[in-house]
């Protein structure tokens, strides 16, 4: 009786196992099928979730200027909303990267309801392990340490990217732009071009040896030769795009403006009281 009884046992374990699995299976199946729900402050890698709400998100989009040309990643996606909103209310190709498979499926499912899969393109994916070069406009809603580890990252995309934080800034490069939208906080920065160093400078007869200084999208500097050094003024760098004034030896005011195009600059250069002439700038070896 008692083999029987063990036997019985048995059967009765493997069943109850079998149960378990089943229902881990059906489980999965049913979050495949659509049923998974994300909760609110729920652990993810390195972050919770807490969705970014509608007017939040149209805000950041409108403050990077997304048009239809542009390619949007929004690193740590979540469930999808920034990467749909992208491509379903501003036309824009739209990537979004996240860690948590479920969030992915649940992305891919929501920009099918919203009749913009074919633009948009969700990832499981490390977002310090994925080159998101291509974007021409970064969202994001991390913590400032995750913000403060992608700035090298940032800073060495192409100059003119533009990147959207919602509620946390980056350390020390302070923002080009802040918004307040119901007590959230946007932040906006433009990539800055590299432009540290020596250049020389020079149009119609004059040549000169441009010196920048550069904290990020803060930039000073002086000339030469002259009268020692000749500082410059209103100098400001705005993604590639750099101006700056100075008063040459005749103490004329120069305004000068250009694009920076790596170790290039060129432009124009206005004499007060006088017409445009080109000016070009290349950087010297360091």
């Amino acid at each position: 009786m008692a083999k029987k009884h063990q036997r019985a046992a048995g059967i009765a374990f493997s069943a109850l196992l079998g149960w378990a699995a089943l229902c881990a299976s059906g489980t999965t199946q049913a979050q495949r099928a659509g049923s998974y729900e994300p909760t609110y402050g729920q652990e993810g890698k390195d972050v919770i979730w807490v969705p970014t709400q509608p007017a939040t998100i149209e805000r950041m989009l409108r403050m990077a200027q997304v048009t239809p040309q542009d390619v949007v990643v929004d690193l740590g996606s979540g469930d999808g909303r920034i990467t749909i909103a992208a491509a379903r209310d501003f036309g824009a190709r739209a990537f979004g990267y996240e860690y948590n498979p479920d969030m992915v499926e649940l992305s891919r499912r929501d920009a099918e309801k919203a009749g913009v899969a074919a633009k948009t393109e969700f990832r499981k994916a490390d977002i310090f392990d994925t080159d998101f070069s291509h974007a021409s406009v970064v969202t994001m809603y991390l913590l400032p340490h995750l913000n403060v580890k992608l700035r090298p990252i940032l800073l060495n995309m192409r100059p003119g990217i533009r990147v959207v934080s919602h509620q946390f800034d980056m350390g020390d490069w302070k923002p080009d732009e802040v918004s307040d939208v119901s007590g959230r906080r946007i932040n906006f920065w433009l990539v800055p071009a590299r432009v540290e160093g020596d250049w020389k400078l020079s149009f119609p007869g004059h040549d000169y040896t441009l010196t920048l200084r550069q904290e990020y999208q803060m930039i000073s500097g002086w000339m030469a030769p002259g009268p020692g050094q000749m500082g410059l003024r209103d100098a400001v760098l705005t993604g590639a795009a750099i101006r700056f004034s100075m008063i040459d030896e005749q103490g004329k005011l120069l305004a000068f403006s250009g694009m920076v195009n790596g170790s290039r600059i060129s432009g124009s250069v206005t004499p007060q009281g006088g017409k445009p002439e080109t000016f070009s700038a290349t950087k010297s070896a360091q």
